[in-house]
């Protein structure tokens, strides 16, 4: 009887620990789940901070007679430091919290990047442009932030340990498998169109971009993952899968940039900016979904509240970079106003250059068949000098030669 009796006592104590496991591994993940979100807004923060320090040099050297180049600059260096930074701390990121919740985080930068736009550059707009820019862009600030929320408050809470064994095994999954195969052919049509077909719609190279990115995330994940295994003491650099995830990291991450630039000369930063954080989200989360099995075991209210916190940030991102100021392309004319010491000069209260259709060059080439006759070139009358007799052939005109002395 002593015995079972103390048998029972002895299950009696186990029960309460074995029941707050589950609340112990919850509270730790969620633990790491902020840990990730944390490091991710940081990295995005202080990369916005970065470019604009960047871009804010290059436009401080171009409208200045400094002969240095650029990066013999303290402040694209500075930029340059900040950018890493922010880029090391996006990489640790994916270590500790999911693909999922990590990949939507970059509306961040475009939040900061609107921010520091109206702050640092401080640009002045006319009344009526007033509702247009600023409130618009509160507005898409505000629904990002809010996205930014549900994401982080509804984020999936899988983790595992990024082993080799893991990898491996997620790699040679059927799910996995079959999600390769679809994006393989879908990848290998858009190229099929983009380069044989002239596709150039901006949907279809965002689109590569895309499928490029989500094979970027799922390696960078496998990397990051292995790497920090490895610092605690867990070493996963023996497994060849860790080199691998490797070299797919850095091949898609070149060819991405590569069609990014090649977008970037056919269409605005903003549309980019805006269609391709929709695409490669979206296709990153998928991905993240299938190798990672990122939404097993997840309720569908969460499902729901993670998907409408997905759709809120990409409003917010779209209504922030539509409403970004587009870039004056440079015109090879002449600026009156821009040449030292040059007033404005005036007949009669009209202008000798009108500004027509609201160009501010001098010299710009312009349709003038509606222009009325004030606008006119001015002729100068023609003076005739008498030589002996009238009747006498003769220069109509005189010509006067000048040289450099004169």
């Amino acid at each position: 009887m002593d015995g079972a009796h103390g048998a029972a006592l002895q299950l009696q104590q186990l029960l309460p620990t074995s029941s707050a496991n589950p609340v112990r591994e919850a509270s730790f993940s969620y633990k790491e789940n902020l840990i990730g979100a944390l490091l991710a807004i940081f990295g995005h923060l202080v990369v916005s901070i970065a470019l604009n320090l960047q871009k804010y040099c290059h436009i401080r050297l171009a409208g200045s007679k400094d002969p240095r180049a650029y990066f013999k600059t303290k402040t694209w260096w500075l930029g340059l430091f900040l950018m890493l930074l922010g880029e090391l701390g996006v990489f640790a990121s994916y270590a500790f919290a999911p693909l999922s919740l990590i990949v939507p985080l970059s509306a961040v930068s475009v939040i900061a990047s609107a921010i520091i736009g109206i702050i640092f550059i401080k640009e002045k707009w006319k009344p009526k442009d007033f509702l247009r820019r600023y409130v618009v862009s509160f507005i898409g600030c505000s629904l990002a932030i809010v996205g930014t929320y549900l994401l982080v408050t509804f984020a999936p809470n899988s983790h595992e340990k990024m082993t080799g064994d893991n990898i491996i095994r997620h790699l040679v999954s059927w799910p996995f498998l079959l999600y390769m195969l679809v994006e393989i052919i879908l990848f290998c049509l858009l190229l099929y169109f983009y380069k044989e077909r002239n596709a150039n719609n901006i949907v279809v190279i965002l689109l590569l971009v895309a499928l490029l990115g989500s094979m970027s995330v799922v390696a960078v994940k496998a990397v990051a993952g292995m790497l920090v295994l490895s610092v605690q003491g867990n070493l996963q650099l023996d497994y060849p899968i860790f080199y691998v995830m490797l070299v797919c990291m850095v091949a898609t991450a070149i060819y991405q940039a590569a069609f990014l630039g090649q977008a970037s000369q056919m269409y605005d930063s903003s549309l980019i900016a805006s269609v391709g954080y929709i695409l490669s989200t979206t296709v990153a989360i998928t991905a993240g979904a299938v190798f990672y099995l990122d939404f097993l075991g997840q309720d569908v209210l969460h499902v729901c509240m993670f998907a409408l916190g997905c759709l809120i940030a990409f409003l917010g991102v779209f209504l922030i970079t539509r409403n970004r100021k587009k870039a004056i392309p440079f015109e090879p004319y002449i600026s009156m106003d821009a040449m030292p010491g040059m007033q404005n000069m005036h007949d009669k209260g009209m202008t000798v250059q009108p500004d027509l259709k609201a160009s501010f060059s001098y010299g710009a080439l312009e349709n003038n068949d509606n222009i009325s006759e004030i606008y006119a070139p001015a002729t100068l009358p023609v003076m005739q000098e008498e030589h002996g007799s009238r009747n006498a052939s003769g220069v109509p005109y005189r010509v006067l030669e000048h040289t450099k002395k004169e």
